[in-house]
């Protein structure tokens, strides 16, 4: 089968947002390639190996890829789509020198190629992300294994964001609380909390795409429906009072995570106020370096307190508490 290959050349800083306008117009894989050049700094404090070689993709710079069926409309996609990076400025996302490319490839170059580059990867003191391919044995019974099929939805471990997502989660989960997942992607954040102790985890998206990998990845790891809950919906939708049955958790619930872009999660953040019980706690990531001091302020003016700031490579974490 033929399908058509439109990459754009971009910044790191704009390879969600981009990679979400794909996975909307629908595309049917989107692959992401950032610098791999010697200067760009690698987490390793956990023992983490890169097998995929170095590239000549400048530092700061990123290759993002969509594959649209042959009998897609493509011409009339890739319009669309260049219509919404245009307007990524609007929201202070610098985007670079923009350039793009179409081809048409056979599905065989590119479908299953990635699985090759995609390793069990150890992300914190306690978590380590197996792909279902590969074979992997615990170094002790401490160390709790994440089974991953990530399919077409963001959240391998292998971003900055979801690493840091994690290893902060590892730091908060004390064991028993019930915890929401607001734009849970894979659900790799979900089983994760889990993992770490949590009681129950609500995994929201608006994506039906990351939905189903959801769900798919809370079964391969025996979770779903007794200790994950997977919804399509918003944080809003729930406090509305429109979907309240069998949500796995009572709300308001003692931990929120968000792992989207700041823009995002400028928009609900006395939603998700709302959703916490006094001395809740909110971890918000996703946050690129130069949007920090904007949700930071945002954070304290809906009456959050700033516990701890997270960092890896050029994005941010926030770890706040609903005063009590």
């Amino acid at each position: 089968m033929l399908w058509h290959e439109f990459t754009i050349h971009t910044t790191e800083e704009a390879v969600e947002m981009i990679s979400n306008f794909l996975h909307e117009a629908g595309a049917g894989g989107v692959s992401i390639e950032e610098s791999g050049t010697l200067n760009k700094k690698r987490d390793t404090s956990f023992g983490q190996w890169y097998e995929m070689p170095l590239n000549d993709i400048p530092e700061g710079q990123a290759e993002i890829k969509g594959y649209f069926s042959e009998e897609s409309p493509v011409e009339q996609i890739i319009a669309e789509v260049k219509e919404r990076i245009g307007q990524l400025h609007e929201y202070g996302i610098d985007t670079g020198e923009l350039r793009y490319e179409l081809k048409t490839v056979n599905e065989d170059d590119w479908a299953t190629a990635w699985k090759a580059y995609f390793k069990p990867l150890k992300v914190s003191e306690r978590l380590t992300i197996k792909p279902t391919w590969e074979d992997y044995t615990p170094a002790n019974e401490a160390e709790k294994i994440i089974e991953l099929d990530p399919g077409m939805a963001f959240g391998t471990g292998t971003h900055p964001t979801t690493a840091l997502c994690l290893r902060t989660l590892e730091k908060v989960i004390r064991g028993g609380e019930e915890v929401i997942d607001v734009g849970t992607g894979s659900g790799i954040l979900a089983i994760g909390a889990v993992l770490l102790g949590a009681k129950h985890v609500l995994a929201l998206d608006l994506d039906p795409v990351a939905v189903s990998s959801a769900k798919e990845n809370s079964q391969l790891n025996g979770m779903l429906d007794h200790q994950i809950t997977v919804k399509e919906s918003d944080l809003l939708s729930l406090l509305s009072g429109d979907q309240r049955e069998d949500l796995g958790v009572t709300l308001p619930v003692q931990v929120i995570v968000a792992n989207i872009l700041a823009e995002i999660i400028l928009l609900f953040i006395d939603d998700v106020y709302r959703a916490l019980e006094p001395g809740g706690v909110y971890i918000a990531s996703g946050i690129y370096k130069n949007k920090e001091d904007v949700v930071q302020q945002a954070l304290k003016d809906s009456g959050f307190e700033i516990e701890d700031v997270c960092r890896d490579e050029d994005w941010v974490a926030f770890v706040a508490r609903k005063r009590s």
